[in-house]
């Protein structure tokens, strides 16, 4: 009896640990293909398990962080049985096979349970901890690790490290920094802001740059973070030796779960995510091209699409990249009972309001699947199409609302789609010349948003989107309702930043080369009337500066992200005044490095040309690489 008392004494502190992962409540604790019971994984490895030696365990995938709260911030590693994950998180009858360095092959060794220990202070020494901790993880989870570090004080940067228990095995030391309480002032906030990082496409060199400078607090990932296709079908991998496996079209949870491990191999990636937290969405290729509520572009619930994708339904498909999103990713779970909910707000002091979307898989309408162009062109206005449902859409409005009445200087909306209206009749032809699996699609939805803010006179809004591997500025217009002024930019109730790809390629060419972009640039902002910068050339991402009097918007692109490099251009610098609702005249001060400028000049004085490749290098501004 006394025996039988102890273990379950051991199981009931081993549960708490256990559910000190939120790996193991994430993405659902109910939902019956995503929830893991706790109370058995903690049964099964405390009293059946034999545990691994601290040498037999690495971090194999660095630190990161995100999330942040003015008390609290979530804390990731990794930490496997195996030197890389290929194989780890496959379970057979209760084993994991283990990879053995001295006969180079896999074995079964019993799916036993990884002790790690957390820590938090305030100097890189951790002379004085503030918080600490202990979780285990499993093969259950793919050996993450995610945890909220609590205690904290607001506004304030913070080290953290990981070990396996009672040993010296440790993680790399991170490096984060919680938010602001939500009524402190806070005089400036940096952020750095990405999407669509292709890995068989080039380095992620913008990930490391702001590192490099140290020049932002937050980053902010607005989706693509990895793409679905085999290398074959999409991308020159092989050729730079980035091939991202499985080399295959993914559809398993395995296969999710290698493809993000894959990626976050990349050096400046890592060092992105070691240094600053991150808040993060996902866009459509985390789960596949084009998806929405019922589908996607190439699997939609027809026999002859579930036959050809190996008998994976799109629910299935979507479930398998939900769950190893959640496992990998710095990201808090805003509602248990939600599993597809990501949709959440980060309240920045007095400052600002950060309102991140989900307007790709959470309940959006049927959307362009590239066979049905004409009939979704038809259906654009329809009032009852949505981009995020209705329950998204309601509270979408409340924050904006609520984000006014409390009196914070901006409303920031990460988007993961191109807001503004488009006419990109140059590329696409005059039958369909809009974008309509970005907001285009779904103009009814972005007329009541404008009129949500112009209804309730809410002002200071400021639109970050990516997705569109190009970048474009423009001001937020409600055409065909409010008079607009391009000259001044009098009529706007807003502006849009929209961001170029980390690396995925230019839409309207891989080779594409820089006079041939600038001329579909050119084009883009002559037939425009609110866009007022456009550059297609770049891969690369850009920084706002938020203050209360302004914020400002700096672009930088990537010379080549054929090599790891760790040059950059700053294209152009855009100003938004508090009060003014429209970018500050002459847009960029009146010249950019590249694309178009509306009533402005391009300048490209600081590059130089390197005919080995088609690349432009700047070299004056040369960082370290990390």
């Amino acid at each position: 009896m006394l025996h039988l008392l102890s273990i379950l004494s051991s199981v009931a502190v081993a549960s708490a640990s256990w559910a000190g992962n939120l790996n193991y409540r994430s993405p659902s604790e109910h939902h019956p293909g995503l929830g893991i019971s706790i109370h058995k994984v903690a049964k099964r490895n405390v009293a059946n398990a034999t545990a691994f030696t601290p040498a037999q365990l690495n971090f194999t995938h660095g630190v990161a962080s995100g999330d942040p709260y003015p008390s609290s911030v979530v804390l990731w590693t990794r930490i496997s049985p195996a030197f890389d994950d290929d194989k780890s998180n496959i379970t057979v009858s209760g084993y994991v096979p283990l990879y053995n360095h001295d006969t180079a092959e896999y074995v079964k060794a019993s799916s036993a349970p990884v002790c790690v220990n957390y820590k938090v202070g305030l100097d890189q020494n951790f002379t004085r901890v503030i918080s600490s901790g202990t979780a285990y993880t499993s093969s259950d989870i793919d050996y993450t690790v995610k945890v909220e570090a609590t205690g904290l004080e607001p506004f304030t940067r913070y080290y953290y490290q990981f070990n396996v228990c009672n040993s010296t095995n440790v993680s790399p030391l991170g490096r984060t920094k919680t938010s602001p309480a939500i009524s402190d002032y806070v005089s400036k906030i940096g952020l750095a802001i990405y999407s669509c990082s292709n890995y068989p496409f080039g380095f992620f060199n913008a990930y490391g740059n702001p590192v490099r400078k140290d020049s932002v607090d937050y980053v902010i990932h607005l989706g693509d973070y990895i793409y679905e296709y085999a290398n074959g079908d999409y991308g020159w991998g092989q050729s730079i030796d980035r091939i991202p496996l499985p080399d295959r079209t993914i559809y398993t949870l395995y296969d999710y779960r290698k493809r993000i491990a894959t990626y976050r191999t990349d050096l400046d990636l890592l060092a992105s995510h070691q240094n600053f937290p991150w808040i993060p969405v996902w866009d459509d290729h985390e789960v596949a091209d084009n998806t929405y509520r019922d589908g996607e572009a190439d699997l939609n619930n027809t026999e002859s699409s579930f036959v050809q994708d190996g008998g994976v339904s799109v629910d299935q498909r979507k479930m398998n990249a939900v769950r190893a999103y959640f496992e990998w990713m710095p990201i808090r779970q805003v509602e248990m009972d939600d599993n597809l909910r990501i949709w959440r707000t980060f309240s920045l002091g007095s400052l600002m309001d950060l309102v991140m979307l989900d307007t790709r898989q959470y309940d959006r309408s049927l959307t362009d699947l590239y066979w049905n162009t004409d009939y979704v062109h038809a259906l654009a206005n329809d009032a009852g199409r949505s981009m995020m449902g209705s329950r998204q859409e309601n509270w979408f409005y409340d924050q904006l609302t609520s984000s006014a009445n409390r009196g914070a200087t901006w409303r920031v909306i990460g988007s993961q789609t191109v807001f503004s209206r488009v006419n990109e009749s140059v590329a696409y032809g005059n039958v369909n010349p809009l974008d309509y699996d970005a907001w285009d699609g779904y103009q009814a939805n972005r007329n009541r948003t404008f009129a949500h803010l112009q209804d309730n006179n809410i002002g200071n809004n400021i639109v970050i989107s990516g997705d569109s591997h190009a970048s474009w500025v423009s001001d937020l217009v409600w055409l065909g309702d409010s008079p607009y002024d391009e000259a001044s930019g009098n009529g706007s109730i807003g502006v849009e930043f929209a961001g170029s790809a980390v690396s995925s390629p230019c839409p309207y060419g891989h080779n594409i080369t820089l006079t041939s972009a600038n001329n579909y640039s050119d084009w883009l902002v002559a037939n425009n009337r609110e866009l007022q910068w456009q550059d297609l050339y770049y891969r690369g991402y850009y920084e706002l500066h938020v203050s209360n009097d302004e914020v400002n918007a700096s672009y930088f692109g990537m010379p080549t992200v054929v090599t790891r490099n760790p040059y950059e251009i700053s294209l152009a610098n855009f100003t938004v005044k508090s009060g003014a609702n429209k970018l500050s005249r002459p847009v960029a001060g009146g010249v950019a490095e590249s694309g178009s400028l509306k009533r402005g000049q391009i300048s490209q004085t600081n590059l130089t040309h390197d005919t080995s490749n088609g690349t432009y290098f700047v070299s004056m501004f040369d960082l370290e690489v990390l």
